[in-house]
């Protein structure tokens, strides 16, 4: 299982997505909806499928809160374009 830590004070999610390295989303919260404005990946991960791990794990926490997204961040509009089975997750 994926190490998740969310941090409500920072507004940041954490992924442990090889041992010891972390991956994080960084998002704005108003009322029910997260703006994500920012996801990370360690350059020695890049291209590995990290941030597909960072972004599905993230997903399914927030879809599990009643939460919905707002894409800002360039990385997480794309893959929410790419991955219909979140959709139900934009804000309108």
């Amino acid at each position: 299982m994926t190490t998740l830590k969310h941090d409500k004070s920072k507004q940041r999610y954490e992924v442990e997505v090889a041992p010891n390295y972390w991956a994080h989303l960084d998002y704005l919260q108003h009322s029910d909806v997260l703006t994500i404005t920012h996801t990370f990946v360690p350059d020695e991960l890049r291209g590995q499928g990290c941030g597909k791990a960072l972004m599905e794990t993230v997903l399914a926490d927030i879809e599990s809160h009643n939460l919905k997204v707002r894409p800002v961040c360039s990385y997480a509009v794309v893959y929410l374009e790419r991955h219909t089975q979140w959709q139900h997750l934009l804000a309108k």
